[in-house]
């Protein structure tokens, strides 16, 4: 790369990052557990979502070895409504590597973390730069955009090949007295300056060595495919509650979206119908009513749900649960958002 700005790109960077950079809680530690954590819940979450996750994570486990000795259901619980539940799975397993394998202390090499579950090269990155100020590359969409649109890159982004191309532009960019601030700032840059539509080109505290901004078009870069088309699913979800204001529910599998979290029974209507899942499960209904109808958005995924509750006899199948159980499971959000209408309903009619 023959970029003639690099000493002056690398100062008003670390200069307007310094002064002006958003005062975030895990801004105010370099312990590389804290930097973990923060990193692996902004992996696809706003920030403003996360931060009282991240306060609540860090009231219940303080300490690696906290969140490595926590049961699942307890540490998935203090996830709920952030989503990709695998992160938090990956990131307990992650921690139970460096209790047993690096008497308890985060590697401080590339080598070392990135044979860590769950940790990326991105998130190894952002873990050695800002917790042990090492110049490591730290790239994710944020830097890619902001170093596509400086360096005229064009790239596809979307292409898992083409991080490679910017993990090389960092190394060779990095400030190497001041990584930990280079490597926020073109993070903090991206979100809050070199937006994706409409960038702040005039507050940008390197404008004058960007490429596409002297040329005049940065809303053209970064170049980036389309994404993959939405795939919808409908359910029917089923709210059964028997005489001794109990619940069936059931934990999802081990492996695939939202893996061990807990749910209402949920019933695809091309596999089988409500009629032939009471039947299955001897279940005796007495009272019928529609309750919520909703979609529920993933990345590449619509759920459309329709969800019905039934007051109905004790059956002997499946898992029964009292209000309280329920409220100490983790649920998905389509989950929690049909039990707080529960919740609510029964408090306007005492006998639902």
């Amino acid at each position: 790369m023959n970029y003639p700005y690099v000493t002056e790109f690398r100062q008003s960077l670390v200069d307007w990052f310094n002064a002006e950079k958003r005062d975030l809680p895990w801004r105010h530690t370099t312990d590389p557990y804290k930097i973990w954590v923060s990193e692996v819940m902004l992996q696809q979450t706003r920030v403003d979502t996360v931060i009282p996750y991240y306060n609540r994570f860090m009231e219940s486990f303080p300490t690696l070895d906290l969140l490595a000795e926590a049961p699942q259901e307890y540490l998935l619980k203090h996830w709920e409504g952030l989503g990709y539940y695998s992160r938090a799975r990956n990131l307990q397993a992650g921690a139970r590597e460096v209790l047993d394998n690096y008497g308890g202390v985060v590697p401080d090499n590339r080598h070392e973390i990135s044979k860590l579950k769950g940790v990326g090269p991105y998130t190894a990155g952002a873990i050695l730069s800002i917790a042990y100020n090492k110049p490591e590359h730290a790239v994710d969409g944020n830097v890619m955009r902001v170093l596509s649109r400086v360096l005229d890159i064009h790239d596809d982004i979307a292409l898992p090949k083409t991080k490679k191309v910017f993990e090389v532009a960092v190394e060779e960019l990095i400030d190497p007295d001041n990584p930990s601030s280079f490597n926020q700032g073109l993070m903090e840059l991206g979100a809050l300056i070199c937006t994706p539509t409409s960038p702040k080109c005039l507050l940008c505290p390197v404008r004058e060595y960007c490429t596409a901004f002297n040329e005049g078009e940065p809303e053209k870069l970064p170049v980036k495919s389309k994404k993959l088309k939405m795939k919808h699913l409908t359910y029917d979800v089923v709210i059964f509650e028997d005489e001794n204001g109990r619940f069936l529910m059931q934990q999802r599998p081990e492996e695939g979206l939202l893996a061990n979290l807990w749910q209402f029974p949920m019933i695809d209507p091309n596999d089988t119908s409500v009629e032939n899942f009471t039947k299955e499960y001897t279940i005796h209904v007495q009272a019928k009513q529609e309750l919520l109808t909703f979609k529920h958005v993933f990345s590449h995924l619509t759920w459309h749900i329709n969800s019905y509750y039934m007051k109905c006899e004790s059956a002997s199948m499946g898992d029964w649960l009292t209000r309280e159980q329920i409220e100490l499971l983790p649920m998905p959000v389509p989950m929690l958002k049909i039990w707080e209408e529960i919740k609510s309903k029964s408090q306007e009619n005492k006998s639902y």
